[in-house]
Parts: C-alpha cells; structure tokens; sequence
C-alpha cells in the first residue's frame, strides 16, 4: 500500500507483479442476491439489489434488532417472564409452541424466534417491547430509517405476508452488518442449531450450518409468495461475508446459491485494513489553535474489499482544507482520505481532529489572523 498525501507525505510507488484475474460471479437463479464485505460494506456481486421483495420470515431480523435494542437499554431482560397473548399464540406459520395465558423468559423467546422461527415468540416479544405488534411495526420502520434502509417497510414482526411489508436485499445487508456491529453478544443464537420447548425440540433451518463450518448465521426464510430465501454469514481467515438470496425455488436451492457467492467472494476477493482508526495521519496548520497544530486522523478503521493481489497497488490520498481554524471538535471536517486503485475511488472518508481543538491564547488568534490574511 502506498501513501500519499498532500501538504502531508509521500511514500514511493511499490512495483508489483500483476494480479491474478477474477471472473464473473456464479449464476444464481434467485430474484435478487447480494454478496458483501461485513468490515467494509463493499458489494461484491449483487442482482436487483434494490429491488422491493417479500422478505417473509427474513423480517425477524429487524424484530430481533429492535428486541436487542430494548436489552441494551434496560428496557427488557433476558430473564424477564413475558405473557404470551392469544394473538401471539395464534399466530400462523412457524412456532415455538408457547401456551397462551404462560409466561416465557425473554431469552426462550429469542431463541425461539432466531433459532426455529417462531411466530408466536415474535408476536410476544413485539408486545413486550411495544405493547402492541402494530406499534412494533413502527418501531422497526425507525430502525430501518436509521440504518438507511430506504427500499424497506415494516408491517409486522413476522414476515407473514402484506403488500406494503418490503424490503431490498440491499438494506437486509446493512440490518445483517448492523446486527453482528453492534451486538456481538447476542450473535451466538444464530449458530444454535436447535431449540427446545414444552418437550418439542426443532432445529435450526439453516442448512449452511451443517453443510459448512464456516457459516455461524443468520436466517431463513419462505413463504408462497417470497419463495425460498436465506441470509449467510460465514467468516474464513479472519474476513466475514454475508450473502442473500430472495426468491430461490427450494431450500436446497436457497443453500446452494448462497454457499456459491460465499465460496466465489473468499476466493476471489480480500478485505485489507489500509488506515487505523484514531491513529495520526498528519499534523496541520490549525490558524488560532495552541501551537497551530493539531493531530488528524480517521474516527473508524478504513476497511477496503478488493480482487486479490491488488491491495499492494492503493493508494491513500490524503487531502488537507486548505485553511482550518479552531475551535473545532472530533467531528469536524478538516479534509479527506482517499483510497484509490489504478485512478478509480475505492472509498472516501473524512478527515477529522483525534481530539477537540480548543482556541489558543490572546496572541496566537491575533498573529493567525494575520498570517491567515496573507496566507
């Protein structure tokens, strides 16, 4: 990797065999399919993208968001015992087999809903944490706001079928990314490969987790109309993926699809750590700051998604404001880094001070304003 900065540093261009080629992704007979980096978010390969599709039970992965959110904050635990009403209880579809009127730990619920789909156990967490599942709609449709799924809408915590309740298999790859970011600790449940309740043990639906060892999520989905669906992750030598497919015919069909992107994207593709997050990358002139100077950098790690043997041959630009005067905070804008391949932006980010940058005394803002004048 090369760096190049301006008003910053410049190291020499490395010389480099060159890479190996990569073909085309594997034909995938699906209604739309994605493949991503989980560190970078890149798109690897992807078909309708953007497309509004039924996600039927894919759906519970923004319920169990929204209950993980609830967790995080206090609001619900995982030992809490929570009624199961008899809406909850005669939910159609796939069950966990709850009785109405009984009360269930939050944590049964969840492994209910995540590990054999449980429509029941999603309506009871949706009452939980909303009271009703229609305000739980809600709620999930500002999560999905948040995370900039703009192709999606919510209309229940199931995935049971509606014409406005849509999603993209784009925004699906954003909730998954989102999903295993922030809440690491919960994430186990999607590799648990069978759930027992009222003396009834179901497994988990997700072939990929007996057919590869590398898959560790996420989650399944059917119905008529949404045909056979699956979003996989796996993580092979420390990069993971996710893939989705929407709309295959089988559910051997749904598995196949997505163990073939799998397998095309760690063959062909590598995610590299070009720049740490928090760490300097230059020290420029600051007009009224203490000293004049102050340390840049990024707030998160850069994360790239590239054909192997190329990562030797990207450049970092880094591209300093020309005039920046404090005070400034961590979040302020000083300039941007980009990381370019044969000319061609592979990401852009902004530049910002790894630390608030307060004003300096009395004769440093009067002599940087001076020298700002003629600069």
């Amino acid at each position: 990797m090369k760096i190049l900065a301006v008003a910053a540093l410049l190291l020499p261009v490395l010389a480099l065999a060159a890479a190996p080629p990569v073909p085309a992704p594997p034909s995938i007979e699906a209604r739309s399919w994605i493949l991503v980096d989980q560190a970078s978010g890149s798109v690897i390969a992807g078909h309708d993208v953007d497309k509004p599709v039924e996600p039927a039970s894919l759906t519970k992965l923004m319920t169990a968001y929204a209950v993980f959110h609830a967790l995080r904050e206090g609001t619900l635990k995982l030992t809490t015992q929570l009624p199961v009403s008899e809406h909850a209880w005669r939910a159609e579809g796939s069950r966990s087999f709850v009785d109405v009127g009984s009360r269930v730990p939050a944590e049964v619920l969840l492994e209910g809903m995540i590990v054999q789909s449980g429509n029941d156990a999603s309506i009871a967490l949706a009452e939980a944490v909303a009271g009703t599942e229609t305000t739980f709609a809600g709620l999930m449709n500002q999560y999905a706001e948040r995370l900039g799924m703009t192709g999606s809408h919510f209309e229940n915590a199931t995935g049971l079928p509606d014409e406005r309740h849509v999603v993209t298999v784009a925004d699906m790859a954003r909730l998954a990314r989102a999903i295993i970011r922030e809440f690491p600790d919960y994430y186990h449940w999607y590799s648990q490969r069978e759930f027992t309740w009222n003396g009834i043990t179901q497994s988990n639906r997700n072939g990929l987790l007996e057919r590869d060892p590398s898959v560790d999520g996420m989650k399944t989905g059917m119905t008529d109309a949404a045909g056979y669906c699956l979003v996989a992750s796996a993580k092979r030598d420390g990069m993971r993926l996710i893939s989705i497919v929407v709309g295959t015919e089988s559910m051997k069909a749904r598995e196949d699809a997505s163990l073939a992107l799998l397998n095309y994207g760690f063959s062909f593709y590598e995610s590299r750590r070009l720049q740490a997050g928090g760490t300097e990358m230059a020290r420029p002139r600051i007009y009224k700051a203490p000293g004049g100077h102050a340390a840049v950098g990024l707030a998160e790690d850069l994360v790239i998604t590239l054909p192997r043997g190329r990562a030797d041959r990207v450049e970092l630009k880094v591209e300093l404001a020309p005039k920046v005067f404090a005070p400034l905070t961590a979040l302020d804008r000083v300039g941007v880094v980009r990381a370019v391949l044969d000319g061609k932006v592979l990401a852009e980010v902004a530049l910002q001070p790894l630390a608030d940058v307060p004003l300096g005394g009395f004769f440093r803002r009067i002599w940087d304003t001076i020298l700002a004048w003629f600069a």
